[in-house]
């Protein structure tokens, strides 16, 4: 089963060395969509205007395959 890896990027980049199997990208997209849902949770409304934050899933080979982003701004 392939290999995926769930980066974050915020301030600092936390790297995920260890990554996880799923058996396809669908699955993977899932995951990343709930794994983005519980850190923007847990930042406790501490997102902060004019930084970027960003969950970048790649595979065992380092190809990027998904970028979710959040960019907070003030109008």
């Amino acid at each position: 089963m392939p290999r995926y890896f769930f980066n974050v990027f915020y301030g600092r980049t936390t790297t995920d060395h260890v990554g996880e199997e799923f058996p396809d990208q669908d699955a993977t997209w899932k995951e990343a969509t709930v794994l983005a849902g519980q850190i923007l949770q847990g930042l406790h409304g501490d997102l902060v205007p004019g930084r970027e934050w960003r969950v970048e899933v790649t595979d065992e080979f380092g190809n990027r395959l998904f970028i979710l982003r959040i960019h907070a701004e003030v109008p």
